[in-house]
């Protein structure tokens, strides 16, 4: 009876080694170390996934940040003909799309003209240059000038076809060659003397420029605009360009001439920031600009436009 106990008992013993040593319980650990690795290859690659993710979703916002900083602005073959800072010569015409498009006579403006006079009541001009020029007759008055009257301003193109046809080629354009077929020019008298003379051109060669006009035809140019001097003559071609023009000595060709070269201007005017760039136009096409900035365009009257931004 003994040895049957002992019998039982190897039985038994036998068959908890088999279970825990044998082949089932080698497979059995040989599984679970898989389902292991498998989890640790798993999470290894979410950590891969996970950063790769990151570094695309980056890359994302930066592009997303980058385009919310620039706005872009469609730019057509037109524009090249138009706006305040068009070169008029004998080179370069007046288009018809070039002509402003608030041409009003003067005569009819009762609040625009005050504190000057109009040499007939038949002189056209642009509305806004108008206004311009009415402040700027009123800084004169501080200064005690005060005896400005306008002998011309806008004239269409049959108009300048007249002049040119009464006055010969030594004092006039043929009709598109003109500034006066912008409506941004006019010729500035004074009640007094000679505008070479007078206080009133005296004043407008020193100050004009802070109101965004430009004596047009300086005596000392007339080899690069030529024309002859006319201290008569100005030009609207607005801030900061004025500025730049006085300060630099140029002509309106030589500063499109200095644009075009340089395409990238920076300056500062009584604390006010401006960028200036030129940027040639072929056909249309799109431009990119800092967003949120304001910005003015004009075509240069040859191959690109100007753009202006505070």
């Amino acid at each position: 009876m003994k040895k049957w106990g002992f019998f039982v008992m190897i039985i038994l013993l036998l068959g908890v080694g088999f279970r825990y040593f044998g082949p089932s319980s080698q497979q059995e650990n040989k599984l679970m170390n898989e389902q292991r690795l498998v989890r640790g290859e798993t999470a290894t690659n979410s950590e891969s996934n996970t950063g790769s993710n990151t570094e695309s979703n980056t890359e994302s916002n930066t592009n997303k940040n980058s385009a919310a900083n620039t706005v872009s602005i469609d730019i057509t073959e037109d524009q090249v003909y138009q706006g305040d800072l068009l070169l008029v010569n004998k080179e370069y015409p007046v288009r018809e799309e070039s002509v402003k498009a608030d041409i009003v006579n003067l005569f009819e403006q009762k609040d625009l003209v005050q504190g000057y006079g109009l040499l007939d009541t038949n002189i056209r001009l642009s509305k806004s240059v108008a206004q311009t020029f009415l402040k700027m007759i009123e800084d004169a008055k501080g200064d005690k000038v005060n005896n400005f009257l306008i002998s011309s301003g806008y004239r269409d193109f049959e108009e300048q076809d007249g002049l040119y046809q009464q006055k010969g080629s030594d004092y006039a354009l043929p009709a598109g060659y003109s500034e006066h077929n912008l409506g941004l020019s006019l010729d500035i008298g004074s009640t007094e003397a000679e505008m070479s003379t007078a206080s009133e051109g005296k004043w407008l060669k020193e100050n004009a420029w802070k109101h965004g006009f430009i004596l047009r035809y300086p005596e000392d140019k007339t080899a690069i605009t030529g024309i002859q001097y006319e201290p008569w003559h100005f030009r609207y071609v607005g801030m900061p360009h004025s500025a730049i023009m006085q300060e630099r000595g140029f002509t309106l060709e030589e500063y499109v001439d200095f644009l075009r070269d340089n395409q990238n201007l920076l300056t500062e005017i009584d604390g006010k920031y401006y960028e200036v760039t030129y940027h040639p136009v072929s056909d249309d096409t799109a431009i990119e600009l800092p967003a949120g900035r304001k910005y003015e365009i004009s075509g240069n009257n040859i191959d690109g436009v100007i753009i202006t931004m505070e």
